[in-house]
């Protein structure tokens, strides 16, 4: 790829023939690079917002989700999907957010790092989880990348590339999307060589606009009710792995972390009103399914939360102690000693949804799916829909492998969850297990539908269509399959 044209009349080719997808890689680059001088930042009035529009972010943004779906590895836990959806739709609501339309993705990774992209994309490792010891510390890298998004960081770079401010962000383009997923390595050698001109300039972009985001963020979070210390705390802690690790995490090679930063946040801590805050028991619940996740040494980790509940000099770190041991022992198969270990937590709170999900989850695993989908039914009539709930009903269902019941019940879900491909993929397989083959093919063709191949999602329809011909199906039927190739054929010409 040329890197010396000028750039500005490159973004000017792009805007108008390149794939959205590939244009937002230049996002990418911008916010998680900051590539190129930073002047004075406009305001969101002024005619960045002529540049890229609102809708053209959102556009954008969904095409980078689905290039995130095809090369990251993505975590199906519905529990922990619903927390962060929940707990960043609580930042966004007390944010400078113009476009609340929010779409998440949870990369199975160690690695800590986090990510947002124009149109509301919101992308955590579930390392973040690992690293984040509190939720307000948690919290603080939500509201941090929210800000990124409501500052319009990404219409702001485009605006300075058309002045001919930003140079060298083609040679990036193959290396942002690396930089953005899990396996960050290859992309952090590529950006490397690709940075090898004005460093300075870059990086008074990258400071700037990261100095923004902790701003904006911490007083989003203070608004939303979080303890905005969590930012401090989080940044002191990164900077020492930072300083005593050999390579630093993949957080602060996207987000450069600096002393003055840290002094920054610290500092306006002061000049928030004093509040007292709570902790958050459903933050460590999650914690704590990670940990169980990432274990290896599943007995060594029952071990552990032994000694933790047995030294535990609070209620609040007994009731966290006491869940990570329920996992511990559900991850080493000790079934019967984690509903046991399980039931204190819920006699105190009996209708919290991540401790029923979990008592279903045990109940699954010990071969008792049937008391499982009796437990969950009572919550469902109290939570119509809940995902979490749903979706470990489904995989009690399946464990008394009813499929078709499974599939029937997926199915309604999908009319409450149209974007989740988690739930499409697996709505596929237990179609194919319920032996309905045409649904097969219309499962898997929505599914490709969001990870926007939409070659494979129009092959998947004309499967089911010839299955629905062969069989006889009604007229409706065939017209409905028939639509919905023509939409799909429409979606890939917009890309073209």
């Amino acid at each position: 790829m040329v890197v010396s044209v000028q750039y500005s009349v490159v973004i000017k080719l792009m805007l108008k023939h390149w794939p959205k997808s590939s244009i937002l890689l230049i996002f990418t680059g911008f916010l998680s690079l900051s590539v190129g001088a930073q002047p004075s930042l406009p305001s969101l009035g002024d005619r960045i917002s002529g540049t890229v529009s609102l809708s053209q972010e959102h556009d954008m943004g969904q095409q980078f989700l689905s290039s995130i779906r095809r090369s990251a590895p993505t975590i199906p836990d519905a529990l922990l999907n619903s927390y962060l959806e929940n707990l960043t739709y609580r930042i966004a609501s007390h944010s400078q957010l113009q476009d609340h339309r929010l779409s998440f993705v949870i990369i199975d990774s160690e690695a800590l790092n986090a990510f947002a992209a124009p149109g509301g994309i919101i992308g955590v490792n579930t390392g973040l989880f690992l690293n984040a010891e509190t939720e307000a510390e948690f919290a603080s890298v939500m509201a941090h990348e929210i800000a990124h998004v409501s500052q319009r960081h990404f219409a702001r770079g485009i605006d300075q590339a058309q002045a001919g401010r930003v140079p060298q962000v083609a040679a990036l383009l193959a290396s942002v999307i690396i930089m953005a997923t899990s396996d960050a390595s290859h992309g952090t050698a590529a950006i490397t060589a690709a940075q090898g001109l004005a460093v300075d300039s870059r990086l008074r972009f990258s400071r700037s606009n990261e100095a923004e985001a902790d701003r904006v963020g911490q007083d989003t979070m203070f608004n939303a009710g979080f303890d905005p210390d969590g930012m401090s705390s989080l940044f002191e802690r990164l900077i020492a792995i930072n300083r005593f690790g050999r390579r630093p995490p993949e957080f602060l090679l996207t987000h450069p972390l600096t002393e003055s930063r840290i002094a920054d946040s610290r500092g306006r801590v002061s000049r928030y009103p004093a509040r007292t805050y709570s902790q958050s028991l459903e933050y460590q619940i999650m914690r704590a399914r990670v940990l169980g996740h990432y274990a290896e040494d599943k007995s060594g980790m029952v071990t552990e939360y032994q000694q933790r509940l047995e030294n535990s000099s609070d209620d609040f770190s007994k009731d966290s102690n006491r869940y990570g041991l329920v996992i511990a022992y559900w991850e080493n198969k000790q079934y019967t000693l984690a509903t046991a270990t399980l039931a204190p937590l819920l006699e105190k709170d009996a209708n919290r949804i991540s401790l029923v999900v979990t008592q279903a989850e045990i109940l699954s695993s010990q071969n008792e799916p049937g008391q499982a989908l009796e437990y969950l039914q009572r919550h469902l009539e109290i939570n119509p829909n809940n995902h979490p709930l749903t979706m470990a009903y489904v995989d009690a269902l399946i464990e008394a492998r009813n499929y078709s019941e499974a599939a029937a019940v997926m199915e309604k879900h999908t009319i409450v969850r149209t974007e989740d491909h988690q739930l499409w993929a697996q709505l596929a397989e237990t179609q194919g297990q319920a032996g309905n083959i045409s649904k097969v093919h219309q499962a898997r063709a929505e599914y490709f539908r969001l990870l926007s191949d939409y070659r494979r999602a129009r092959e998947q329809l004309r499967f089911a269509l010839r299955i629905e011909s062969d069989s006889g199906s009604s007229p409706a039927e065939e017209a409905r399959l028939k639509q919905k190739i023509r939409d799909i054929e429409e979606l890939q010409l917009q890309l073209r």
